[in-house]
């Protein structure tokens, strides 16, 4: 049985606290998240911009954690397919190319009209804001997903 499998967008990356709670999600194993280098490089490179007190090593050292806590989140070997795409915002075609090669089933994102349903369904694919995101794994686990939260919140 395949398991379930996200990509998560930078913009659910960029805030602290939605961050660490998906990453503690995500240990749960109630799915699979995956991410790239690129996402990572977008949310570091938007927060640095927007946080001028925090040091790239800091940020650094939250992607080397990430990167360690959850199995198997790096997709790679999805370059190739990013001028094949068609988005509204071409910058997101990376994100797409990484769910087709990684065969999720979903992308996390707030940027739901960036990805229209026209534009994945060819893939299988869905956008899930993270609201709906955690919602429905709530409905799944409950007592997981509240653990996750009282670990952030």
């Amino acid at each position: 049985m395949t398991q379930f499998t996200v990509v998560y967008d930078a913009c659910v990356l960029y805030p602290a606290a939605l961050r660490d709670f998906l990453m503690h999600l995500a240990i749960t194993n109630l799915f699979r998240a995956r991410w790239t280098d690129m996402i990572h490089d977008e949310w570091i490179r938007n927060v640095l911009k927007d946080r001028p007190d925090l040091e790239a090593s800091q940020l650094d050292r939250t992607r080397q954690l990430m990167d360690a806590h959850v199995f198997d989140c790096l997709v790679t070997g999805y370059e190739s397919l990013i001028p094949s795409l068609s988005l509204p915002d071409e910058d997101d075609r990376h994100v797409l190319a990484a769910a087709i090669r990684c065969g999720a089933d979903s992308i996390v994102t707030f940027n739901i009209k960036d990805f229209p349903k026209s534009a994945l369904e060819p893939y299988g694919i869905e956008a899930l804001h993270p609201d709906e995101f955690v919602l429905s794994h709530m409905g799944l686990a409950p007592n997981l997903v509240c653990a996750a939260a009282k670990n952030v919140f």
